[in-house]
């Protein structure tokens, strides 16, 4: 679902939920047809073009419309497009359907889009995803540090209903990613206080808040369906309560007590047991996720050839098959690149892979060489965020590294998602960390640019490579989607040869629903198809 850096749970304190305005407890399990799910804290103010984690973006994503939208399948449809003509697949003329508004009223327009657009691409408005823009013409000179430019030269507003969009080249995927969230519309109250406008955003899509106020910080986000919304996926349901929890196993045990009517990921506890606890209830599907280690290149001992060396060796160090099948019984598995086992094109044999095989000997001689340039010193710690699922595999991780390269390496937990999210981004983390990527539209570019672009805000190691880049470049401009997967296998071979990071688990998605619930399903994105979800 267009999602964001994958998360874990973000910071959360299991209270009481209010009522929505249907009259529902969300603690009763979602009386009267509205669903209560599982979620936490959102990272940021929920702002399209700066929700890049999955807490904030489920809830984004059922706000707003765009001019696509994905099925639990992954296939794009046409939603606010009417038409989205190319002869060169470089210039668009993009037509929107009448008669759309947003839930204060204000007609949904090109210019809505056009604003939107230029808002998350402008470097002083610090918006995380400002990498989707960066295929149109303009957005080098919105990205500047300072801007050259305050509008991409690229987009132009043609009537009420079509504006244009110029591209710097020809790209492959371009249509495809437009109903990924970035692209959304914003109405012109926006501008006013993006911050405020944030808590309670105001959206075209085919829900809404239930009241002003509807996020109750660290407790519960309510939505109601919005009764203008006329696009391809009504609500199936009366309402969801996003639920927060501090921990999936608390989370779990209200699903099993019927106090919660679906969790998008099963706890590690339960892995073994929640088959048989749910029976038909359960669900397991792979899904476009991955888990990795990052390292800065400013931690010591991480830079140049030295740095590159390390991180091959810790790569070869971790022994993924024993974690995926001793911690997450078969519902992981060991990463074969830089993207997801799902995604069309998916190469298992990228050139440099090797160097995820787990090879001890091979190991422990890349780190002597990394020592013979600069001798090893202090101990290797990866952060992760402690209300996730995330500490068995990241302890287990350290010790398969500890135990191959004889050095001192441990897990370094931090409280919550958020701290360490803004850590990360803010370059002061100061130590290895875990983070993932969940698919924001089923595209191998999708997982490649965000995160190793040059100039990315979601690029969290910081990696920079002209020739990668060129490459991304190359593969959008392919004239066919077989020719594209070939140079996207070079752009990974890239990836390898420089061990931008270090690609660790592949996943497939494990949840489940209620006895209060007739049907639920996760999306191929591996979060549910909320607008579908039935209660009995």
């Amino acid at each position: 679902m267009r999602l964001k850096t994958f998360t874990a749970l973000g910071a959360a304190v299991l209270l009481a939920t209010s009522l929505a305005l249907t009259g529902c407890s969300s603690g009763d399990g979602g009386d009267e047809g509205v669903v209560t799910t599982f979620a936490s804290e959102p990272q940021n103010p929920l702002v399209p073009t700066n929700t890049n984690e999955n807490m904030g973006g489920r809830v984004v994503d059922r706000l707003w419309a765009g001019l696509k939208y994905y099925d639990a399948d992954g296939n794009a449809h046409d939603e606010m497009a009417q038409s989205i003509d190319s002869t060169d697949r470089q210039h668009y003329t993009i037509t929107i359907k009448p008669d759309w508004k947003f839930t204060n009223g204000e007609p949904v327009t090109a210019k809505s889009f056009v604003d939107a657009w230029n808002y998350g691409a402008l470097s002083t408005n610090g918006q995380n995803q400002n990498w989707v823009f960066s295929l149109i013409q303009g957005y080098d000179d919105l990205a500047s540090n300072p801007p050259k430019a305050q509008t991409m030269s690229g987009l132009k507003v043609v009537d009420d209903r079509t504006f244009t969009v110029d591209l710097k080249n020809p790209s492959i995927d371009f249509t495809l990613q437009l109903g990924f969230a970035p692209y959304y519309p914003l109405p012109s109250v926006a501008y006013k206080d993006m911050k405020a406008f944030g808590e309670n955003p105001i959206g075209n899509g085919p829900y809404e808040f239930a009241r002003n106020g509807a996020w109750q910080h660290q407790v519960s986000i309510d939505l109601v369906p919005n009764p203008s919304y006329h696009g391809g996926r009504p609500p199936k349901n009366k309402g969801l309560t996003f639920k927060m929890y501090q921990s999936y196993e608390a989370g779990y045990n209200d699903l099993l007590a019927g106090n919660l009517d679906t969790i998008d990921r099963i706890p590690n506890n339960a892995l073994t047991t929640f088959k048989k606890d749910l029976g038909d209830r359960a669900i397991v599907k792979p899904t476009a996720q991955s888990e990795h280690i990052g390292i800065q290149s400013s931690l010591p001992h991480f830079g140049g050839q030295e740095g590159l060396l390390r991180r091959q060796a810790i790569s070869m160090a971790i022994n993924r098959e024993q974690i995926s099948d001793t911690i997450f019984h078969g519902t992981k598995g060991p990463a074969k690149d830089f993207t997801a086992t799902t995604l069309p094109g998916f190469n298992p044999n990228v050139p440099g892979n090797q160097v995820l095989q787990y090879n001890p000997a091979e190991a422990k001689k890349v780190w002597a060489q990394a020592d013979a340039i600069s001798p090893w010193s202090g101990k290797f710690e990866i952060a992760y965020n402690a209300d996730g699922t995330h500490q068995a595999w990241v302890e287990a991780t350290a010790n398969s590294i500890k135990n191959t390269l004889g050095i001192d390496a441990s897990a370094a937990p931090l409280p919550t998602f958020k701290q360490i999210r803004d850590q990360v981004h803010s370059k002061t983390i100061g130590k290895a960390f875990r983070y993932g990527w969940q698919g924001d539209y089923p595209s191998m570019l999708e997982f490649l640019t965000s995160q190793y672009q040059t100039g990315s805000e979601t690029n969290d190691v910081g990696y920079s490579d002209p020739e990668f880049d060129n490459l991304l470049v190359q593969a959008q401009s392919a004239a066919t989607p077989e020719e594209s997967y070939k140079v996207i296998t070079q752009a990974q071979s890239v990836l390898f040869r420089d061990m931008a990071d270090i690609p660790v688990l592949d996943y497939k998605g494990t949840g489940g629903y209620s006895q209060n619930v007739k049907s639920a399903k996760l999306a191929w994105s591996g979060l549910f198809d909320f607008e579908n979800i039935e209660k009995n």
